[in-house]
């Protein structure tokens, strides 16, 4: 079986992450630019980021050799030419999208997902915020294609470390809005901050990884508004900066949900799978709630990106 040995993008991007953090630190604390940082929130994040390097050296081997297994039942072989890895990582960045997009969208990913917008602070650490619990949801399975189509599992690793690395630079509000065509092509800034935002308009929007194109595609990009700051955390923040707590509390309310006394086996699978704040009794709010309560009290907005159409009201 093939064994490929490329670097680890990541691990040699981290002394540029820390001087990264520090410079921001440093430019928001003397007034020098926008953002805002809190310490035992940036401790959290950069204890949760310690953790999933943890969780990826005794868990991600699974994964990759998953994958590898997979690889002898490859349809082709495509080699190591540079085509193959600009292809791979275009390839691999829309899958991305669609990883993040079902995240968002089905509770069993978000519960792993949901940690990394716990913070009501936007800053480089808050890029450090991982997952420990990400082999749990199985998504690593959306990589499959790629390994069966002839992209070897260590070519989809390698690209997705530049991946990685270019996200860890948009957590940021340091940075405002971009050239017009840097802004239309990549995830910028600009764009992740909605996408962390809980304000109605930019909720379940700008899934991105590297190429803002794939919202612009599949319609699921919102454009920051200056009138529309963005508000960051997730609808019902936590309150806590326990890294524990932040790793396992999403699961830990699920599987209460799930377990519940009383519930049908239907309702028990939707806690499940269905988006998070679907609650078989309607009692809870979802992002299509929010956003339509939203569009009531400012009828003005409806239609508007990241927004639904006005309803019409019943006829007495």
């Amino acid at each position: 079986m093939d064994q490929y040995n490329f670097p680890q993008v990541t691990q040699l991007a981290i002394p540029f992450f820390v001087a990264a953090i520090l410079i921001e630190l440093w430019l928001v604390r003397t007034g020098r630019a926008k953002g805002s940082f809190e310490t035992r929130d940036t401790l959290t994040s950069l204890m949760m980021g310690t953790g999933n390097v943890v969780a990826g050296l005794l868990l991600g081997v699974v994964s990759y050799w998953a994958l590898l297994w997979l690889w002898q039942f490859r349809f082709f072989n495509l080699g190591l030419s540079i085509w193959v890895f600009v292809t791979a990582f275009l390839l691999d960045d829309l899958r991305y999208y669609v990883y993040h997009r079902i995240a968002h969208r089905v509770r069993w990913v978000w519960a792993e997902h949901v940690n990394h917008h716990s913070s009501q602070h936007y800053n480089l650490s808050t890029a450090l915020r991982q997952s420990w619990t990400g082999l749990f949801t199985f998504t690593f399975i959306l990589q499959a294609p790629l390994v069966l189509a002839g992209f070897h599992p260590a070519v989809i690793a390698f690209v997705f470390g530049f991946n990685l690395v270019w996200q860890f630079w948009i957590h940021t509000e340091t940075i405002g809005k971009m050239w017009g065509w840097f802004e239309f092509i990549f995830n910028t800034p600009s764009h992740h901050r909605v996408h962390h935002a809980t304000n109605p308009r930019y909720l379940d929007a700008n899934y991105a990884g590297t190429l803002i194109i794939w919202d612009r595609m599949f319609g699921t990009f919102v454009e920051e508004l200056e009138e529309d700051r963005p508000r960051y955390g997730i609808v019902k923040n936590i309150g806590t900066f326990n890294p524990l707590k932040v790793a396992f509390h999403e699961w830990i309310g699920m599987f209460k949900d799930a377990l519940a006394p009383g519930l049908t086996l239907g309702q028990r699978l939707n806690y499940l799978i269905q988006p998070p704040g679907w609650s078989h009794d309607g009692s809870r709010d979802t992002s299509e709630t929010l956003k339509a309560a939203y569009v009531r009290r400012n009828p003005s907005q409806a239609g508007k990106p990241g927004l639904p159409e006005a309803r019409a009201e019943p006829a007495e």
